[in-house]
This record gives structure tokens, sequence and C-alpha cells, in this order.
């Protein structure tokens, strides 16, 4: 078996030498062969081009194939990369309609706010609802108004259908505004067309309740309810919103105002109401001798008889 291998290999070594040493001439005489400049040897080219070439399409097809992958390659890269514009242009768009439809939102509460009528009497100021305190156990938002745009403690706030709540707090730049629905406030309203008087409680729930109604037999749900002014804190006649009756059988209140979205309010201007700064004056002043008073009465009962007499 060595014997075999050694003289296969003493055979092909030499055929492989020469078979590589033709290729090599071939390859050099075509070289030749093309670098030529000559009538005839460009005939001989043309010729010989036309007899080989057609006859190697079969050996071109790779090649062929191979040019037509890469070109849809390359358009399929241009397609990704115009989809890709084009999705960043379609969030771009959608983040545009976003924000046009927000300032449509606010747009139509101002246009609310400028259509609601309230009593001449009372100038306002808008502000802008920068903050919720988000508990469950307060009820409250903070505007972006305050002492300096004239602001105090009490006023009246409402959006643009009813009344929201009252300022309870006033800093230089911004405000507290305690909503309806906490449970810190009462409010004196008026059910119509009824005209029963009642309290309007806060239970830190969407839906206050009513409470010491007059006589709640000829209140029913859907009546209107306005703030009545009494105590002078509110002012008379603002919508707060209409009678209804809760799953506990109580009634309670649905309110006008959109207090899922609260973006600007309007805090009255409300007067301010009389007050008493001299409380001694409801106070009988006291007797410094009690004998000489029932002296005094007995005197004057002796003379008025004697007149009589």
């Amino acid at each position: 078996m060595a014997r075999n291998k050694g003289n296969s290999e003493t055979y092909v070594r030499p055929i492989r030498r020469l078979l590589i040493g033709v290729m090599l001439l071939c390859f050099i005489g075509l070289f030749i062969l093309w670098r030529i400049d000559s009538p005839r040897v460009e005939r001989l080219r043309a010729g010989l081009v036309d007899k080989v070439v057609p006859s190697f399409e079969w050996a071109l097809v790779p090649v062929t194939k191979t040019i037509g992958m890469i070109e849809n390659f390359q358009s399929y890269q241009r397609l990704y990369d115009q989809n890709q514009e084009l999705r960043n242009e379609l969030r771009q768009m959608q983040a545009w309609k976003e924000a046009a439809l927000q300032l449509e939102q606010k747009n139509a509460k101002l246009l609310d706010l400028n259509k609601v009528r309230i009593d001449p009497r009372y100038t306002y100021v808008t502000g802008v609802v920068m903050a919720d305190s988000g508990s469950p156990f307060r009820q409250s938002v903070l505007l972006n108004v305050g002492a300096r745009d004239g602001i105090m403690d009490g006023w009246a706030t409402m959006d643009g259908i009813g009344l929201v709540g009252r300022i309870s707090g006033v800093g230089q730049n911004t405000a507290r505004v305690i909503l309806l629905t906490d449970s810190n406030s009462r409010l004196p309203v008026t059910i119509q067309p009824s005209g029963q008087r009642a309290i309007l409680s806060g239970d830190n729930s969407i839906r206050p309740s009513l409470d010491f109604i007059e006589t709640p037999e000829l209140v029913r749900p859907g009546d209107r309810v306005i703030s009545s002014g009494d105590g002078g804190v509110f002012p008379p006649g603002i919508l707060i919103g209409q009678v209804a009756k809760g799953p506990d059988r109580r009634l309670r209140v649905i309110l006008a105002a959109d207090y899922e979205r609260m973006d600007y309010l309007r805090v009255l201007r409300t007067h301010q109401s009389e007050r008493i700064t001299d409380p001694g004056a409801l106070i009988i002043p006291e007797r410094e001798d009690p004998q000489l008073e029932i002296d005094g009465v007995e005197d004057t009962d002796q003379s008025a008889e004697a007149e009589n007499g």
C-alpha cells in the first residue's frame, strides 16, 4: 500500500506542474493577444469573443443574479430609509396634533369662561390651575394668581359652567382653592324651584351631600342648586349643579363644574360684607348696685299711684 501511494504521488506532481505551466502560458498568450494593436489581431479577438462569450452565458448567470440582488438590496435600503423618515414625520405630526387638540380644548374652555354671565357688580381674575393636591382626604388645587393680583381669602372660584370652590390660602404669586367636594367645605345653597335652603357638605366624593334641608319632601331629583349668598361669603345665584338621590338614599348634588378637566378657574372679586368691630356694643352694661335699681323702681311706682289718685 505504501509503495502504490508513493508511485501515485510520483506521477501526480509532474502532471500538476505541467497543467499549471500550460494554464500560465495560455493566460500569458491571452494577455499578449489582447495587448497587440493590429487589425488582424483585432479581427481575431472579435471572432474569438463571438464564438466563446455566447457559450459562457450560463457562467454569467451567478454574476447577473448577484448584481440584481445587490441592486434590490440597495432599493430595499432606500425604501427602509424612506419608511423611517415617514415614521418620524408621522410621530411629529401626532405630537403636533396632540398639541393642537390641547390648544383647542383650552381655547374652548376660555370661550366658555367668556360666555358665562355673572352679576355685573363682580369682577374676576382668571388663573391657570398649576397643581392638584391629589390627596383622598383633601380636595384642593393651586392657581397661579395671588396677592399681587389682589386675591383674598374666601373669594369664590368657578369654571366655565358652575361654582368650583373658594380661596383658602393666598401667597404672593399663588392661591389655593378648596373645592366643594372637600370635607371641610360647607356652603349655604338654595334649591329651585321650591326655594328650599340647605347646606352643601363636601365629603371627598364627586357628589357632595345636601344637609339641613328645610322641607325635604319638596325637593326632587333634577332641581337646580345655586348659591344662596347667606353669610356673605359666596355671591348669590351662582349655579352649583342638580339634585340627585345617591345609593345611600341621601340627596346629593351632581356638580355642574367639570372637575376632571380644570385648566382655568375664574376668581370672583367679592365685595366685603360689613364687619362688626365693636362687639362690646352688643352686651348690656351691668348695674353697679342692684338695690338702687330696685329702690328706683319702687319710687317710680309710688309716684305713678299718687298721680292716679
